[in-house]
């Protein structure tokens, strides 16, 4: 299959569809924990009256988190007609006033013109089906001296696997893909119970990260395809050649990635 063909919505898993779900569970308690997680990447303040672009609003959850933190303005776009309905009705919900939009569009379709102070993709890029070019339309996007927060899946050694793996799962009937979650939740806690942690409070750690749902990540993890990685020198060398300068980053080694890949975030400042 060519990249091109990979970059079509037909192609790629129903992350729209688990996300419609997860925003049913979302409360008072995920929208803070998803207000601190964008801000260890940027702080408080400096979400201050900006103009915020998310491309792959997913549930809609961190655009909210950023208007929350007083940007200026949201635009937030997904691929995926599930995903924006969703965070359409969450912001809705909580910002009604506040001025934001949702938009159907692939991060492709951008302009090459400047607009936002803040362009935000957690755990997106590397789903699009040409990562490279995909972050490089999101790093178009920024102003000078505005700032590429982002977050992308890191090299393992067992990353062809994963990229099998998640292929056959997003094609996978409902009953396969539930036997693949109970394989995968069952090596998960053997894997804690030979490091000596509880599974029970691995599970609700999930809800300080990001706000985020250990069972919906599990689908989303098991079925994420198209699947694409990165090392964060090669994260550096494609980002300072785009005139970008690190600001921040949060990475860990690849390892082999029995258990998957793990996103390293990144925040990279446009220089003047």
């Amino acid at each position: 299959m060519s990249t091109h063909d990979l970059k079509q919505l037909q192609h790629h898993f129903a992350f729209g569809a688990n996300w419609a779900d997860y925003a049913q569970r979302i409360d008072a308690q995920r929208i803070e924990a998803a207000e601190e997680g964008l801000h260890k990447l940027v702080a408080s303040a400096d979400w201050q009256g900006r103009r915020v672009l998310d491309i792959g609003c997913g549930s809609g959850l961190h655009a909210l988190a950023a208007l929350r933190s007083g940007a200026a303005s949201v635009h937030a776009i997904d691929l995926d007609p599930d995903s924006v309905q969703t965070a359409h009705a969450l912001l809705t919900q909580h910002q009604a006033e506040a001025e934001w939009q949702c938009e159907v569009r692939s991060v492709f379709a951008l302009s090459d013109q400047p607009s936002y102070d803040i362009v935000y993709s957690w755990g997106v890029l590397h789903h699009t089906g040409a990562m490279h070019e995909a972050l490089r339309r999101a790093a178009s996007q920024v102003l000078p001296g505005g700032l590429l927060v982002f977050a992308l899946y890191r090299k393992t050694r067992l990353c062809s696997f994963w990229k099998i793996e998640k292929r056959w799962y997003s094609q996978a009937s409902a009953p396969a893909q539930r036997r693949a979650q109970g394989l995968y939740t069952l090596l998960v806690k053997l894997a804690l119970w030979l490091r000596g942690r509880s599974f029970a409070n691995f599970r609700q750690s999930y809800l300080s990260s990001r706000g985020m749902n250990f069972e919906h990540d599990v689908h989303d993890w098991l079925g994420g395809y198209p699947y694409e990685s990165i090392h964060p020198q090669q994260v550096a060398d494609f980002l300072h050649s785009l005139g970008f300068q690190e600001v921040r980053s949060f990475t860990r080694p690849g390892g082999w990635g029995w258990g998957g890949s793990g996103c390293d975030e990144y925040v990279y400042r446009r220089l003047a």
